[in-house]
């Protein structure tokens, strides 16, 4: 039944485990100054990325979280009413309330506001106040600013990039969309070189620099086209909005480039958050092909929400015993419904087992595409996570340190 290798000491090897990996988790913490935490939507990103700011601040350092989350869970995680732009220092009695953590460490929270950040990066590279205030009051910048698809997470990566010149702080941790959407905004800084590159670029600014008498036949027959879709008027704002930005292409295409750069330092480190779903998995599987295709491997992935598991030994024998009550009571009465309840109970822990070993199976894909990278294993808690409570009890299971 058993080749002397006990439930005792599965468990035994998986505490160990849990050790080796929470101090990887927190040697990643220590030498990083970016952490990018990407995943799918509903597998515990924001708050594992909290935790993971909340963890730092405990450390000593000066730590920051970044959400683009649209549905704040991250303010609501930290116990404030609302997040902003600018960073929001916490009061460490809410997240430290024993006076645990090391000398210097503070947590401070932003939540980005798309139009702010691109409207401060408008004000840096113009040539002054006129220029600014020419760009910014166009209908055209009014709307790209704020609803065109991709406008959000390029000016996240603008965010992270502002916060870590800025020196303030030790650690900036982002939380980025759900995975897909993540790439968008790992991509923001290429896609926008290549469209400052691009032909249209260069004929949609060509009537403010020149004229209609400046461009070839084809630009115009281009122009005209676009007029008659999207009418003269909306075309006369585009047309002023890139005469209004002349000037300021090299400053967005050196930052652009600069962001890039920080994205591939060996100090930025990208976090991998699933659960062991199967349609988590895939998507997880998706974002480390990407990001290896990127040349920017996942230093660590999260796991969260896992059943409990039991060693292969007590398995079978629950079931061995399980039949053998069966087979070998006579019992009647009170006797009989014992047996019956005891069998029960056998049968749901057999079920907690199965799940736990398709859990393991899913995890294992994942396991093979982050090669030597910790994998940090969370089980499903007994509450959501909504305050700092919770928080330090996800801490707990993130970060488990062994007992000296």
């Amino acid at each position: 039944m058993s080749s002397g290798h006990t439930a005792a000491d599965g468990a035994a090897s998986d505490l160990a485990s849990a050790y080796d990996t929470g101090e990887a988790l927190t040697a990643l913490v220590r030498r990083s100054n970016t952490l990018v935490f990407c995943g799918s939507g509903g597998v515990g990103k924001t708050t594992t990325a909290a935790v993971a700011t909340m963890h730092a601040a405990r450390m000593g350092l000066s730590a920051v979280v970044v959400t683009i989350d649209p549905a704040r869970r991250l303010a609501q995680a930290l116990g404030v009413t609302e997040l902003g732009d600018l960073p929001r220092l916490i009061d460490p009695h809410l997240w430290d309330p024993d006076g645990e953590r090391a000398p210097g460490g503070s947590l401070a929270a932003v939540m980005l506001d798309a139009k702010s950040t691109f409207d401060n990066l408008v004000q840096k590279y113009s040539a002054g106040p006129e220029q600014a205030e020419r760009i910014i009051d166009n209908r055209f910048y009014s709307n790209i600013s704020s609803a065109l698809s991709g406008t959000q997470e390029y000016m996240a990566m603008e965010k992270l990039y502002e916060l870590h010149e800025e020196g303030e702080y030790d650690l900036v941790v982002v939380d980025t969309p759900p995975s897909r959407n993540a790439l968008e905004f790992l991509d923001a800084p290429n896609r926008l070189t290549r469209f400052l590159e691009g032909r249209a670029f260069r004929v949609l600014t060509a009537p403010a620099r020149g004229g209609m008498r400046v461009i070839n036949r084809a630009a115009r027959l281009f122009l005209r086209t676009v007029s008659r879709v999207l009418g003269s008027e909306v075309l006369e704002d585009v047309v002023e909005f890139f005469a209004a930005f002349e000037g300021m292409y090299e400053g967005f295409h050196e930052r652009a480039s600069r962001v890039r750069e920080l994205l591939s330092s060996e100090q930025t480190a990208f976090v991998l958050v699933a659960s062991p779903r199967r349609d988590a998995i895939e998507e997880a599987e998706y974002f480390a092909e990407e990001l290896a295709a990127m040349s920017l491997p996942v230093a660590a992935a999260v796991v969260n929400r896992l059943h409990p598991r039991f060693h292969t030994s007590l398995a079978e024998a629950t079931r061995l015993r399980a039949e053998g009550l069966a087979r070998d009571s006579d019992d009647t009465g009170d006797g009989a419904t014992a047996v019956a309840r005891l069998s029960d109970l056998y049968a749901n822990l057999a079920s907690f087992q199965e799940v736990a070993f398709r859990e393991e199976a899913q995890l294992e894909r994942l396991r093979k595409l982050i090669g030597d990278a910790p994998l940090a294993r969370v089980p499903f808690l007994g509450d959501d996570v909504h305050d700092f409570a919770t928080l330090r009890l996800l801490e707990d299971n993130l970060f488990p340190q062994e007992p000296t």
